[in-house]
C-alpha cells in the first residue's frame, strides 16, 4: 500500500527544494501550480513531477481540483504544501494508516510543527492544529473555511495521523508573514461574523470539531487579542520558547486584531 503526493504551489522556487528531498520515499508526486513566475515549474520537473497549471481561487477549490485532474497513481492521497515537509516518522505514521484503515475510513486528519529560526514552536502554536490533509480517493473533498480549508463531503469516518510533519511558515520572513495574514484576516472575519456559535460543539471531545467552533465565540470576546497573547505566551508557555516565541505570540494577537478590525467594517457597511 503506498500514497500519491499532491502539492500546491506558487512561486515556492526557496521552500520547494526542502519538501522534495523529503518526500522522496513517494514515487507519485503532483504539483498544481497557480501561475509561478520563477523557477518553481523547472523545480519541480527537474524531480520528476507530474506538473498541472491551474488558476488559484481558494485552498479548497484548488485541492478539489487537483483531486479530481490529477492522474495518480494509488487510491490515497497525501496535500503537502511546498512550505512543510516529511520526516521518515511522519512518513512511517503515513503509511501505517492507510495500511491498516478499515474500509470506513474516508481519511485522516494530519498535524504539524511549525518551524521558526530552527526552532519548534510548541507551545506558542498550541500543538497540535489538526488539518484534513490524507483522504482516500472518492471519499472526501474541501469546502472553504476562512483563509483556508476544511473536511466537506465525507463518505465514511475520519481518523488521525498524531505524528506530525514539519511547517515553515516563516520561511519567507516577517514582511511575507504579515502580508499573508492582514489578506487572510479579511476572509476569516467574513467567515466568523456569518458563522454562529455552536454550543454543543464547543464542547466537542474532537479536537478539530471543538477548534473550528471556538473561532466565533473568540471574535465576539472583547479584548481578545490581547487574551489571545496571554494564552499563547503565558498560559501554553510561549515564554519558553525565546524571543522567537515572543515575538510570534505578539504577531497572532495582532491577526486576531485585525481580524476584529475588519468584522467592525463589515458591520458598519452593512448599516443602512
Amino acid at each position: 500500500m503506498s500514497v500519491s503526493i499532491i502539492i500546491l504551489a506558487q512561486n515556492e522556487e526557496r521552500d520547494l527544494p526542502r519538501l522534495l528531498e523529503s518526500i522522496r520515499w513517494c514515487d507519485d508526486v503532483h504539483l498544481v501550480d497557480s501561475g509561478s513566475d520563477d523557477a518553481t515549474i523547472s523545480i519541480a520537473r527537474s524531480a520528476g513531477l507530474e506538473c498541472h497549471d491551474h488558476p488559484f481561487s481558494s485552498f479548497a477549490a484548488q485541492r478539489n481540483w487537483a483531486i479530481e485532474n490529477c492522474s495518480v497513481r494509488y487510491p490515497w492521497i497525501l496535500f503537502l504544501d511546498a512550505d512543510e515537509a516529511s520526516t521518515p516518522e511522519f512518513q512511517g505514521a503515513v503509511l501505517k494508516a492507510i495500511e491498516h484503515a478499515p474500509d470506513s475510513t474516508a481519511g485522516f486528519y494530519c498535524c504539524w510543527k511549525l518551524i521558526a529560526e530552527d526552532r519548534w514552536l510548541k507551545h506558542c502554536d498550541s500543538f497540535p492544529k489538526w488539518q484534513f490533509r490524507l483522504l482516500r480517493r472518492g471519499r472526501a473533498n474541501f469546502v472553504d473555511f476562512g483563509h483556508g480549508q476544511k473536511e466537506g463531503k465525507i463518505d465514511g469516518s475520519l481518523d488521525y495521523v498524531r505524528e506530525p510533519y514539519l511547517h515553515y511558515g516563516l520561511s519567507k520572513g516577517w514582511t511575507n508573514w504579515l502580508q499573508r495574514h492582514n489578506r487572510y484576516a479579511s476572509e476569516e472575519a467574513a467567515v466568523r461574523l456569518r458563522t454562529p456559535v455552536r454550543w454543543k460543539e464547543i464542547f466537542a471531545r474532537d479536537p478539530s470539531v471543538r477548534n473550528k467552533a471556538l473561532k466565533p465565540l473568540a471574535s465576539r470576546i472583547p479584548g481578545w487579542p490581547l487574551l489571545r497573547f496571554a494564552v499563547a505566551y503565558i498560559f501554553s508557555g510561549g515564554f519558553l520558547e525565546g524571543k522567537i516565541g515572543f515575538i510570534y505570540c505578539v504577531n497572532l494577537a495582532y491577526y486576531e486584531f485585525l481580524i476584529q478590525i475588519k468584522q467592525r467594517e463589515m458591520r458598519r457597511a452593512q448599516q443602512p
